[in-house]
């Protein structure tokens, strides 16, 4: 059973341009009864796939949990805290947006036991800050920061981003070294990807925003590489790095492929081999949870099949890759048997080498993710 839980807080001051995520202006929104009625998720999820084992990991994510009021957020986490086993060894992070945690609100996430920040940055340059329609200053990530470690929160990641719009190279250097100057452990850096119903894709499909060529981007995540070696954050995952060993053990339930609850507007969950979508419009998941019923939107059973090709594609996205041990242990056939063909072009091609055990992407490998996780999705 599911030892990690997610749970979504869909509400944002700001709509940021290039934000999929399901998520609503705060304003004029029933907050206090979607609080509520994620408690009747929680309590409905803990009654009918009861865990055996204590939750190790909890993620808050969003939109913005940080802009619910401090009674509001506080609420929600004793509801979490009342209705999951929590193991002592917990791992409990909150996604905050730069400015909008104040001393009350950090001394409030301090106590209800929250132990990890994950703090959307995403750029140190005003001006891309404004084109990417983000609602807080350069200033306000230190601040922020500054704030948790004084609230008693230490472990902290930063969410960057590089290959936004007109992007330069410096701006991506100067923002890379503003961060490493940051008393934080952690470092999630994306590339921008222009989704369907963001700001974005809207200016793409009227020829109205310029996007950075491939080999730009490719000349970022590199030098992002070097830089973030040298400033002493490990690589653990194709975007995530890491001090002293404070890997997300969150994103690591996914990249292991375990299961996990999902709680909220829009939430994914992963429970007894069945993948769910919770609706995403407010109106469909309250009204689901007020005629007591659980909020799904869909639900897949996961072939054995599909598992497999998941382990691949999500576990090669770990520095250390897949363990040919554990694939072997899980679905009692070796990686070798099941993609043969795969495995064989993927190796010749040196897009992915076996090392001490585990099967992982090659320096390479690692600029054509997508292209190696596609070839385990369309194998026979």
């Amino acid at each position: 059973m599911p030892k990690s839980l997610y749970v979504h807080v869909p509400f944002c001051e700001q709509i940021c341009h290039y934000c999929d995520f399901n998520k609503f202006y705060l304003h004029n929104q029933p907050i206090d009864e979607y609080i509520d009625l994620c408690a009747s998720e929680m309590e409905k999820t803990i009654h009918f796939f009861p865990s055996d084992e204590a939750i190790s990991t909890i993620y808050v994510g969003g939109g913005t949990p940080t802009s619910l009021s401090t009674e509001q957020l506080r609420r929600l986490l004793q509801q979490i805290k009342h209705y999951f086993p929590l193991s002592n060894e917990l791992e409990f992070t909150v996604e905050v947006n730069p400015g909008s945690a104040d001393e009350e609100k950090m001394s409030m996430l301090y106590e209800m036991g929250v132990n990890r920040l994950s703090i959307g940055a995403q750029t140190f340059d005003e001006d891309l800050l404004k084109a990417i329609n983000r609602d807080h200053k350069a200033s306000d990530v230190e601040k922020t920061v500054n704030l948790a470690h004084n609230s008693g929160i230490k472990n902290l990641s930063i969410d960057m981003m590089f290959g936004l719009p007109k992007q330069t190279m410096k701006q991506w250097t100067d923002s890379l070294k503003s961060a490493c100057q940051l008393q934080i452990q952690h470092i999630s850096a994306y590339s921008l990807k222009v989704e369907e119903k963001t700001v974005f894709y809207q200016l793409f499909k009227k020829g109205k925003l310029t996007l950075l060529d491939q080999e730009d981007e490719a000349d970022m995540y590199e030098y992002m590489l070097k830089e973030l070696s040298k400033q002493g954050f490990r690589q653990y995952e194709i975007s995530n790095f890491a001090k002293d060993g404070k890997e997300s053990l969150h994103n690591l339930t996914y990249w292991d492929n375990q299961e996990y609850y999902g709680i909220g507007a829009g939430a994914h969950s992963y429970i007894t081999g069945v993948r769910r979508v919770n609706h995403g419009p407010l109106p469909k998941y309250m009204k689901a949870l007020n005629n007591n019923e659980f909020p799904y939107l869909e639900q897949n059973q996961v072939s054995e099949k599909e598992k497999m090709e998941e382990q691949m594609f999500m576990g090669l996205r770990k520095r250390t890759g897949v363990s040919l041990v554990e694939f072997e242990k899980r679905f009692g056939k070796a990686v070798q048997q099941i993609f043969p063909q795969v495995m064989n072009k993927l190796i010749t091609d040196q897009l992915l080498e076996v090392v001490q055990g585990h099967v992982r992407l090659t320096d390479k490998g690692l600029l054509l993710g997508n292209e190696v996780f596609e070839k385990f999705l369309l194998s026979d």
